[in-house]
C-alpha cells in the first residue's frame, strides 16, 4: 500500500523534507537495488543512506530502476568520518553524487563529527550556494 501524503518537515533553507523515508542500512548490497525500487513503489519517496554502508552505486541503481522522476524523491547521504575536512568532504560529495547516479542531493548530512567537521562544514555551505546540494527548489 502506498505511503499517501506524508507530512513534511521545513527545513532552515525552505526545503521541505517527508517527515518519513525508507533508510537502507545494514541491507546487503546484493538486495540493496531491489529492496529501493520495491520501497519507491510502496510510496516511500524518502530515501536515507549514507558513504559508509558501501552501497550507494546499488541505491542508484534502485532508483533508477523504480522509474520515477528524480524531483519526486527526497535523497539523503552522509559524510564519512575518514572524509572530514574541506577539501575531502567535496570529493566524497562528488563520489556519493557520482556512486547514486544524481545530479543533486536533498541532503547531505555530516555522520559524526570527528576530525576537521568544520571544514567539512564550509564545503557544505560551499556546495549549498553553488546549488549542488540545493534540491528542489533550484531543480
Amino acid at each position: 500500500m502506498p505511503v499517501a501524503n506524508v507530512p513534511t518537515s521545513t527545513l532552515n533553507n525552505g526545503v521541505e523534507m517527508p517527515i518519513l523515508g525508507f533508510g537502507v542500512f545494514q541491507i546487503p548490497a546484493d538486495d540493496t537495488e531491489q529492496v529501493v525500487a520495491a520501497a519507491i513503489a510502496a510510496g516511500y519517496h524518502a530515501l536515507d543512506t549514507a558513504a559508509s554502508y558501501g552501497i550507494e552505486e546499488a541505491v542508484g541503481r534502485g532508483i533508477k530502476a523504480s522509474g520515477i522522476s528524480r524531483d519526486e524523491l527526497f535523497v539523503t547521504t552522509k559524510l564519512w568520518v575518514e572524509d572530514q575536512g574541506e577539501e575531502r568532504a567535496r570529493h566524497a560529495f562528488e563520489a556519493s553524487l557520482e556512486k547514486l547516479r544524481l545530479d543533486y542531493l536533498d541532503l547531505y548530512l555530516i555522520h559524526q563529527p570527528f576530525g576537521d567537521y568544520y571544514g567539512s562544514w564550509r564545503a557544505m555551505e560551499k556546495l549549498n550556494q553553488e546549488a549542488k546540494q540545493a534540491s528542489r527548489e533550484t531543480q
